[in-house]
């Protein structure tokens, strides 16, 4: 389990979340994201709304065991799911939990958040964001 402690170490972001990335605008939120060595990422979809000033954007991520997420925001809610390996969640003010294939997890919006991956295995999971268009998909917090 990460303590606060441990959760603030992973502030670096250089990986700025489990699938996110940084990007200046709505066209840019579906631009493939810079290379992360020990991270995997694919856009699976883009949708405007659900809502006007809004978009939805599903995603996959590949994280190779040992690389943290660092910790990030988003400007939406994030819902995913694993679909393979384990991984600890840190989410500020909740307690740190283990996530294993099968476990689905919910960020609110601008809720600080990172990731450590646990195991030999990679893990993969799938994302889906509800974000204000224009606004980066994750900045570091």
């Amino acid at each position: 389990m990460l303590t606060r402690r441990g959760f603030a170490g992973l502030a670096s972001c250089a990986i700025c979340s489990l699938t996110g990335f940084l990007a200046t605008d709505a066209e840019a939120q579906t631009a493939p994201p810079a290379a992360t060595p020990g991270v995997k990422r694919k856009i699976l979809g883009r949708t405007e709304g659900p809502a006007p000033g809004y978009v939805t954007i599903t995603a996959e991520v590949e994280i190779e065991p040992g690389v943290l997420v660092g910790r990030h925001t988003h400007p939406g809610i994030e819902s995913g799911y694993v679909v393979e390996g384990e991984i600890e969640l840190p989410i500020e003010g909740q307690p740190t939990r283990m996530l294993k294939a099968g476990d689905g997890f919910q960020v609110a919006p601008g809720v600080p958040h990172g990731g450590a991956k646990s195991g030999e295995r990679p893990v993969r999971l799938v994302s889906t964001y509800i974000v204000e268009a224009g606004k980066p998909l994750a900045s570091p917090a």
